[in-house]
């Protein structure tokens, strides 16, 4: 006995020694930040062919990206040799595009190149391979393709390679490398696709364009500002990751908010901001996040401290994040109408700009070096300058400006393009749009249709936000949800939180709850049917006075004649809901009705006399049966 004992006993001394070695080795793990959001448990629900074609994408983009840095750079252009990626003209110089690359496809295509990392001074048949592929497709003349030159890397190669990179948002070395190499490597029938599919959306985003417009790109992950054909500026983007796409919208700008507030949505307040404040306090937390809560939007103030977060519903509380600090909006938010809800605006999190791979947010978009952009926008308009917008970024001044000039805007989604010289800009089909006909709206998750469409064109009534361990990727004052205990306490919030809403909500129904990233609005503005909640019931405290009333009526009734009883029905009343320029649009508290419950006993209206029995002719009075109000949703 006494050696089972000992042998369990070392057994166990073994398990502890080699679960103390698991974590040692996982604290002592570096900690990556280069790789997309999406890239790493961010994946979005995919089947069959879908799901390998969405990893060969995937996989194709991020062999794109040279060490997962930006190729790209935010400046104010001297000299804008390339011209906008969006004009008048482009629709016209993709259809000559098209003639060339039918032409390629119909000969032949061009040739693999294969080998490791060709440079200037290489020679042999990987280099002749090379010259043969950026000749077929105008990147040399032909005489670096032929003759002596035609296995040698000279300097008319290098300068080929670098047009080649510039074009396909690579950084620009000259040199061959793997990235380079993968997209030298895409098919020519897959490059006419690309630009067959984006001559419809060039024609249309290129409608009533105007002098001054706005260009973001969501493949190429840019913004360009334009003036009278020429690009003023351009900017890295932040963009929607593939699980939560950018939607597609053209119109003007309307108005800019400095130092805005954040409303977060319930989708974060559920899945991020709750499990927080039952790990750390909640007092703690909202005094950390510089956030306040109110009881509904529109609603008073409350102390979080007087909530029962493990059975609240997020939906009746509003979390607004107050201007400065790390405020996800930062300095600022550029509105437009859009029945999307998004918006551009500045983040605190600008070191994400610095990656290749900018596919973070929720759908809105994020703008680098948002001054700039601002400056240009306003022209001027009251005054505001470059200086007062940096005077109003360094301060928490709230100012609301209304645009008089308003630039147009185009949120686009273009994988191909051509500049001036009519040479053809490739991005990846990161949102697998291209070949479904889309043009504008709102696409879905990759992976994901509806009617076998792979976009809506109008969005769809908010549904309640799912706590899934893939979306739930959380924000910047968040980390990464390495506390364990958080952990723990998020999934008691999940269990908690299902029992108050409808099971199996898809990922898209999940995309439609809000731009849960940026703070952005619910979609729920002019629909009338969001799914209610189903209210905290609250158990009501003991009145020793009212109890011994109660115990006498009993007894009256015994006599047989006690009062007839009036059954009432309570109905919660939603509260009144206040819309404000500030406030980002949000679905309201709203509660159904209550199944009818059993009436109250008659307290004060009909009290026994002395005797013991009720007063003659006493009736009690019932409560009036209240209706609730209709679903109201505000738009910021």
């Amino acid at each position: 006995m006494r050696r089972v004992e000992m042998k369990n006993s070392r057994f166990r001394a073994s398990i502890v020694k080699a679960a103390g070695l698991a974590l040692a080795l996982l604290i002592a793990a570096p900690i990556g930040f280069g790789a997309p959001a999406w890239a790493e448990g961010e994946n979005p629900v995919l089947f069959g062919k879908k799901k390998k074609k969405a990893e060969e994408n995937a996989a194709s983009w991020k062999g794109s990206q040279t060490g997962g840095k930006a190729t790209t750079a935010t400046e104010i252009v001297a000299n804008d040799a390339r011209g906008p990626m969006l004009s008048a003209e482009g629709a016209a110089r993709l259809n000559a595009a098209l003639a060339k690359y039918q032409e390629i496809v119909d000969s032949g295509g061009w040739p693999k190149v294969s080998g490791a990392k060709l440079k200037k001074g290489a020679e042999g048949k990987g280099v002749a391979a090379l010259n043969q592929r950026l000749y077929r497709e105008g990147y040399v003349r032909a005489e670096a393709a032929q003759g002596e030159f035609a296995q040698i890397f000279t300097s008319a190669t290098e300068d080929g390679v670098k047009r080649f990179q510039r074009n396909h948002g690579l950084a620009v070395t000259g040199v061959a490398d793997t990235a380079t190499l993968n997209q030298l490597n895409v098919p020519a029938s897959q490059r006419l696709s690309a630009i067959r599919a984006n001559i419809a959306r060039m024609e249309d985003y290129s409608k009533d364009l105007g002098n001054r417009y706005i260009i973001v790109n969501i493949p190429a992950q840019q913004i360009e500002a334009v003036n009278d054909g020429r690009v003023y500026s351009r900017h890295n983007a932040i963009v929607g990751r593939p699980s939560r796409p950018t939607p597609v919208v053209v119109t003007a700008l309307s108005d800019i908010k400095f130092n805005p507030y954040w409303n977060a949505p319930a989708s974060i307040v559920e899945r991020d901001i709750i499990p927080r404040m039952l790990s750390s306090g909640s007092s703690k937390v909202m005094e950390e996040m510089r956030m306040k809560v109110f009881d509904g939007v529109g609603g008073p103030e409350i102390n979080p401290d007087s909530v029962n977060w493990r059975r609240a519903v997020p939906d009746n509380y509003h979390f607004r994040q107050e201007p400065g600090g790390d405020n996800a909006m930062a300095t600022a938010k550029i509105n437009f109408p859009s029945p999307f809800g998004i918006y551009l605006h500045d983040t605190p999190e600008k070191q994400l700009f610095a990656s290749g791979s900018r596919f973070y947010s929720s759908g809105c978009v994020r703008v680098e070096k948002v001054a700039i952009l601002l400056n240009w926008i306003l022209n001027g308009q009251d005054g505001i300058n470059s200086g007062r917008i940096g005077e109003l970024a360094g301060t928490e001044e709230r100012l609301d400006v209304n645009l008089v000039n308003p630039p147009q805007l185009r949120v686009t989604y273009l994988t191909a393009w051509t500049n001036k010289e009519g040479e053809v800009n490739f991005r990846p089909d990161i949102y697998e749009l291209d070949g479904t006909g889309f043009v504008v709206g709102q696409p879905l998750p990759v992976g994901e249709t509806s009617g076998g469409q792979r976009y809506v064109l109008k969005p769809v009534p908010r549904q309640l936000a799912s706590v899934d361990a893939d979306e739930a990727d959380g924000f910047f004052w968040f980390g990464s949800r390495v506390n364990s205990k958080a952990k723990s306490v998020a999934a008691s919030v999940k269990k908690s939180a299902i029992s108050a809403k409808k099971a199996g909500a898809s990922s898209f129904a999940r995309l439609m709850q809000g731009r849960d990233g940026d703070g952005g609005p619910t979609w729920t503005e002019n629909l009338t049917n969001p799914l209610k909640k189903k209210p905290v019931k609250k158990t009501a405290k003991k009145d020793p006075k009212k109890d011994a009333d109660k115990k006498k009526l009993a007894a009256a009734k015994k006599d047989g004649s006690a009062a007839k009883k009036t059954a009432a029905t309570k109905t919660p009343v939603k509260k009144k809901i206040a819309s404000s320029d500030e406030q980002t649009a949000a679905v309201k508290k709203v509660e159904p009705p209550k199944k009818p419950a059993t009436a109250k006993k008659p307290v004060e209206a009909c009290k026994p006399g002395k005797d013991g029995k009720p007063v003659k002719d006493c009736k009690p009075v019932a409560e009036a049966k209240k209706v609730p109000d209709k679903t109201v949703a505000a738009a910021n």
